[in-house]
């Protein structure tokens, strides 16, 4: 390409990025500046992986504490000395990650309580988390981001992608599920959400006197309606979404929107997506978002770069910007490739990718 074609193609896409503009004429005044910011929450929150955020300018992230006696929340000592690592390397603790609600299956869940209705034992976990509310007031840390899920992340295998690496894939068609049902057993969707609002009624209430943001991480991926392992995914589709956060009506209750997996949930997401982040964000229920791309759609689909998914990043984060969306983006699930063990190279480049989007954005505005 020419310096001068390469200079027209870049005004244009300026003009893609510019933010949402109100209605009538466009100028300066009527353009939101971008709040987010280019976020992480890969572990562990140690000295050596805090100096490669700061590296590559990643400012804001989730941490992950070390928490000793096997217990399910940090205390506030934990949490400080966690906070005031961080600090020394200009990083901020924007979130918080659990030790348990996690994505992982249930079958190697340590403490799968919560989601498989024990109780008295999902009390003593719920206590621990409203315990961890308190110490993250305690201490300055405004949210936390958890999962309610049984089956975890389902995928069927790896895609070869550019320069050897390999896209991790969903094909519905291809899943044989063994063994076909879980340890939880058949759960139907009336019994997925008996246990969520369980969950909510005990935790929200909490969330909010001590004003910490809840954020739900959404099932990855959906599934058929008549479920999958004996189990129907309540949180794998939008209007299972919409659902959710109508639960304990909160401004501290909301999603940690992964975008991935809600694109995984769409027919047609590159056309999709944006009128579903429309509809949380302006509803202010979007607490933290995984930006990461896809390219097909529900049931079949591979995750892959920032820059080669079905879904225009430029005009997602367009969007965002329209809704006055102030949190964390961040990368999720990156490409893998043998001579990148870890994944820092493939989350460096999508960190670059998200900056250099966010300050277009500013500029503009």
């Amino acid at each position: 390409m020419n310096r001068r074609k390469f200079v027209s193609s870049s005004a244009g896409a300026a003009v893609a990025l510019g933010t949402h503009l109100a209605p009538g004429p466009a100028s300066a005044a009527t353009r939101r500046k971008p709040l987010m910011k280019l976020g992480c929450q890969s572990a562990p929150t140690n000295d050596k992986h805090l100096q490669y955020f700061a590296r590559y300018s990643v400012r804001n992230i989730c941490g992950y504490p070390e928490i000793a006696d096997g217990r399910l929340y940090a205390t506030v000592e934990e949490l400080k000395r966690m906070r005031d690592l961080a600090e020394k390397w200009g990083v901020s603790i924007d979130c918080l990650a659990p030790p348990f609600l996690s994505s992982s299956h249930i079958d190697k869940e340590k403490h799968p309580a919560i989601m498989l209705a024990q109780s008295p034992e999902r009390d003593r976990d719920i206590e621990s988390l409203q315990t961890l509310i308190k110490n993250c007031a305690a201490v300055g840390i405004p949210s936390i981001k958890y999962n309610m899920s049984i089956l975890g992340v389902l995928r069927t295998g790896r895609t070869p992608g550019r320069g050897g690496v390999g896209y991790s894939t969903w094909r519905l068609r291809d899943a044989h599920p063994t063994p076909p049902l879980t340890r939880a057993g058949h759960v139907d969707a009336d019994a997925a959400w008996e246990r969520i609002t369980y969950f909510l009624e005990r935790v929200i209430p909490v969330a909010e006197e001590y004003k910490i943001r809840m954020a739900c991480h959404p099932h990855d991926p959906g599934v058929p309606p008549e479920g999958y392992q004996g189990v129907v995914r309540v949180l794998g589709t939008v209007d299972g979404l919409k659902k959710f956060i109508s639960i304990k009506e909160s401004p501290y209750h909301g999603l940690n929107f992964c975008q991935g997996t809600v694109s995984e949930m769409l027919q047609d997401p590159g056309k999709q997506i944006y009128d579903v982040i429309r509809y949380f964000g302006s509803r202010q229920k979007i607490f933290n978002v995984h930006f990461r791309n896809i390219r097909g759609h529900r049931n079949d689909f591979l995750e892959v770069y920032p820059d080669e998914g079905d879904v225009d990043f430029v005009k997602a984060v367009e969007t965002y910007v329209e809704v006055g969306y102030p949190y964390m983006l961040m990368p999720d699930h990156v490409p893998v490739h043998p001579d990148d063990p870890g994944g820092l190279q493939s989350f460096a480049y999508c960190y670059g990718y998200i900056r250099a989007l966010i300050q277009a954005a500013d500029r503009l505005a």
